[in-house]
């Protein structure tokens, strides 16, 4: 364990005084058979697909006419953060809504990440996930279906859509990757400056973790591999950074549910698995994944997200831009931090005339 730091504030990552309680519950009052039962209880499977074998969970809804929904997560998120959002997408009745809102929800775990397999050999980008995932909504026999995606979900969503493999009607965002790949330096709103700020201040003080898990991901794994601790603090410092939470994650998370999320990289020893996934696509930091054409796309904009994208960019990006809204709370990991927020979201989009109407084809 390191000493403390000598800055007053997080400037220098996670404060002494904030890991070791967390630390402490970890060692003396978690449990992580709650968590195993609660996974085992939604619906776990594992199927091959390419050569590697993926982990998702998959809930039917009890609504005949349930619109099934491919959810994918990011770093350092799994398929905990979408556990608050399956009884509300799957039993709309109990939760506000009717049942032409319910969703069949299917969510895998990443190569590389959770109980998924790590691949053994290089070529597993975003590209190739977002094949995997069609074949994967394929063979569950899902003829039409959405897809939904934050983080590396968002651009593996993405790039389901320019693929836009049979059945996939519409996509959802909740970080739209529309930065341009020439920024004009005049004539910006408001929203596009903020953007702009916003940016730059992540690639300059809080790209750190991105660079060294891009560019050298065996180097860092090797850390996290050998100290639980280790691990712990590289992902709660995120959920510090990116939580719409005051400062404060335990505003928004439980300590059961940031430590649920972190025995998923710990348990199965994901730490230089996933952090491969940014070696792997590397190219595409600039969040630049060009234009999607032919599906429609819906965005929702959290407030404390890394970067917020303006709508002007994300019109020049996506040509079928069919939902946008900008929410009053809410960060980066949007279905755990705010789940009612984060379902109605989802219901408003796929509600869209412009979105039924692909559906219907």
């Amino acid at each position: 364990m390191p000493n403390r730091e000598t800055a007053a504030d997080w400037s220098q990552g996670v404060p002494l005084t904030r890991i070791l309680p967390l630390v402490d519950y970890w060692r003396t009052e978690y449990d992580w058979r709650r968590c195993q039962t609660m996974l085992n209880g939604l619906g776990q499977y594992r199927t091959e697909i390419d050569g590697l074998g993926i982990h998702f969970l998959h809930v039917r809804s009890r609504h005949q006419n349930a619109l099934p929904i491919l959810l994918s997560h990011g770093w350092p998120g799994s398929v905990l953060e979408f556990v608050k959002v399956i009884g509300r997408l799957t039993e709309p009745t109990g939760h506000g809504g009717n049942g032409e809102d319910a969703f069949h929800v299917v969510i895998p775990s990443l190569p590389g990440f959770g109980f998924s397999d790590q691949p053994t050999s290089t070529g597993w980008d975003m590209e190739r996930t977002a094949h995997a995932w069609a074949e994967l909504m394929r063979r569950l026999g899902y003829t039409h279906y959405a897809a939904q995606g934050g983080d590396w979900g968002a651009g593996i969503t993405t790039r389901m859509a320019q693929i836009a493999p049979e059945g996939l009607a519409g996509i959802h965002l909740n970080w739209p990757f529309v930065i341009p790949a020439h920024i004009p330096t005049e004539g910006l709103s408001a929203d596009e400056h903020a953007a702009v700020a916003s940016a730059n201040q992540f690639l300059g003080d809080g790209s750190g973790y991105f660079r060294q898990q891009a560019t050298r991901p065996q180097t860092i794994g090797y850390s996290l591999a050998d100290s639980p601790v280790g691990q712990l603090a590289w992902v709660y410092e995120k959920f510090h950074a990116w939580t719409d939470s005051h400062g404060d994650p335990e505003n928004v998370l439980t300590k059961d549910e940031i430590l649920d999320d972190v025995m998923l990289y710990w348990l199965p020893d994901a730490a230089a698995s996933s952090a491969r996934f940014y070696w792997e696509n590397r190219s595409d930091v600039t969040l630049n994944l060009g234009p999607v054409e032919k599906v429609p796309v819906a965005c929702s904009i959290f407030p404390r997200e890394i970067y917020r994208a303006p709508r002007r960019w994300a019109e020049q990006t996506y040509k079928r831009l069919i939902y946008w809204n900008e929410l009053e709370r809410g960060g980066h990991f949007a279905a755990l931090e705010q789940p009612e927020i984060f379902v109605n979201e989802l219901r408003a989009a796929f509600h869209n005339p412009l979105f039924r109407e692909r559906l219907a084809q």
